[in-house]
């Protein structure tokens, strides 16, 4: 391949290199940043729907939830703010976070801001642990925001740099695919320590290991070869760029980084450039993306399960089995994102995603709304609970293999150097801003609304997916570095997009 690379008929230029050994036991390690994330989605329903841990700090709800206070229907047994707050608080604090994990990345690398994250989680998930009160209790969920808004900053960033282009997608999603792991794991540990007196601190100070893994993994990775040259590490970022390709010829893709980073430095202010026409996809990206994936309502499976499922009559034991089982879901269809990302493209998996979702949303609301009606009074029979468990999990692993990594993906590899900091950070803040709101606010719209909830969810999901069909370009198989390309080759950012003048360099060869 002469001059390591060539430009096919869009003017996207692919550069020479194998996948190595290497790439993917570090992305791997660095993956592991989506066990905290994951852990802490999936343990928090659990805990909250364990009686001990309502007794000590949630009696008002343990009352209601046995019948011993004002008569509540169905839908309001869970409804308490403080409740909500102590799910919520975490993704507000990630939401502050990520922007000082931003100026951290960008300054420092990528690797201080997993080890900041991994340490934040960690103090987090002991003081958790350790709670004799609810202020205790809340600071510990702060800190692990914290935690979670460094390593959501920093993890989809170092993947995407650290990835050749042909599997950018699938080690991208081993991300997400840590994610799912978490949340198993958190169900699991859930389900065995829930008959214990102090199960609920086992489950939350567990949270400790896998920030321990992180702190000490991120200590033994190496940069980026992006980050390195961004900090004037030249000659370093060029011999890993060679380690992490397999092979010496490295020069144009090199070359490439450091006119990337030049351009990235003559940016003063990088959130006033990110406003710019020419980044205007970009910016749209990575604000709508992130809020549509938490509009899917996959949070109110994720971290209400067990509290969903006890709201709709399934026992303490079979509420919990049935998050387990909606968490093995999650993982495996995880798995099926990672083996077709790369070869059907990202549109595909959106599209086939958003129709399986809506499908499974109108199926669920409307099993409910006969069931329970507007009263909230009634219970599923265990055939009919079977039949609902079947839609939760279609409709889980639609979103697994679909908005759930994608939701990382897109937005963490669409972004070019000078913005990417800032995209990452706007990503993240979104993303955090409605998972927050759907934290705080979901089981008082599940009070208010009934089942009429899931369709508004199912509505979010037409207009999302519509989104997607109309304005996602395929971003499968283009280098980092060229993706603004793609962009003037597309039937509505050509319009918005400035002209950019598209060069070949001699030697390279135009693959039509």
């Amino acid at each position: 391949m002469a001059g390591g690379s060539f430009v096919d008929s869009n003017g996207v230029r692919h550069y020479e290199g194998k996948v190595t050994g290497f790439v993917l036991i570090t992305c791997f390690v660095a993956a592991m940043g989506g066990l905290l994330f994951g852990y802490d989605l999936g343990i928090t329903g659990g805990v909250t729907s364990m009686d001990p841990f309502l007794i000590k700090f949630f009696p008002v709800v343990y009352r209601q939830m046995k019948g011993e206070a004002e008569s509540k229907s169905q839908y309001c047994k869970f409804d308490n703010q403080l409740l909500t707050l102590f799910t919520s608080s975490l993704y507000l604090a990630a939401l502050i976070a990520c922007f000082f994990a931003s100026t951290t990345t960008r300054m420092f690398g990528r690797k201080p801001s997993m080890f900041i994250g991994g340490l934040f989680f960690l103090i987090g998930a002991l003081l958790n642990g350790l709670a004799i009160n609810i202020e205790m209790l809340i600071i510990g969920r702060i800190l692990l925001g914290f935690g979670v808004g460094f390593c959501n900053q920093s993890v989809p960033v170092y993947l995407s740099e650290m990835a050749p282009a042909k599997i950018r997608g699938a080690l991208n999603i081993g991300f997400q695919m840590m994610i799912t792991i978490g949340i198993l794991i958190a169900n699991l540990i859930n389900y065995g320590t829930s008959k214990h007196e102090n199960g609920w601190r086992m489950s939350l100070g567990i949270g400790a290991v896998p920030a321990i893994l992180l702190c000490i993994g991120s200590l033994c990775l190496d940069e980026t070869p992006n980050s390195l040259i961004e900090r004037d590490q030249h000659e370093k970022a060029k011999e890993m760029l060679k380690k992490i390709r397999g092979t010496e010829n490295v020069e144009e893709e090199y070359q490439d980084l450091v006119d990337a980073s030049e351009a990235a430095k003559m940016v003063d202010h990088p959130w006033k450039n990110i406003v710019q026409p020419k980044y205007r996809p970009q910016l749209i990206f990575c604000i709508f993306i992130p809020t549509f994936q938490q509009l899917t309502g996959i949070n109110v499976i994720m971290f209400y399960a067990p509290v969903l499922f006890k709201i709709l009559g399934f026992g303490n034991d079979a509420s919990l089995m049935s998050a387990v089982i909606t968490g093995v879901v999650n993982v495996v269809a995880t798995l099926v994102s990672i083996f077709t990302v790369d070869k059907f493209g990202r549109r595909v998996l959106f599209l086939e995603g958003g129709a399986q979702m809506l499908i499974c949303q109108v199926i669920i609301g409307i099993m409910i709304g006969l069931k329970f009606g507007l009263n909230g009074e009634g219970s599923f029979s265990k055939g009919e609970a079977d039949v609902l468990l079947f839609f939760i999990c279609a409709y889980v692993a639609a979103f697994a293999w679909s908005w759930g990594p994608l939701g990382w993906l897109v937005p963490s590899e669409t972004c070019s150097l000078e913005i990417r900091p800032a995209g990452q950070a706007i990503n993240v803040a979104m993303n955090m801003l409605f998972t927050f709101i759907i934290a705080q606010v979901f089981l008082t719209m599940l009070c208010h609304l009934k089942f009429g909830l899931f369709f508004l969810f199912a509505g979010c999901v037409v207009i999302m997916t519509l989104f997607i069909a109309l304005l996602l370009p395929e971003t499968k198989n283009v280098p980092i570095e060229e993706m603004n390309r793609i962009w003037k080759a597309h039937w509505f950012w050509t319009k918005i997009v400035p002209d950019v003048a598209a060069t070949v360099a001699p030697g390279k060869k135009v693959v039509p």
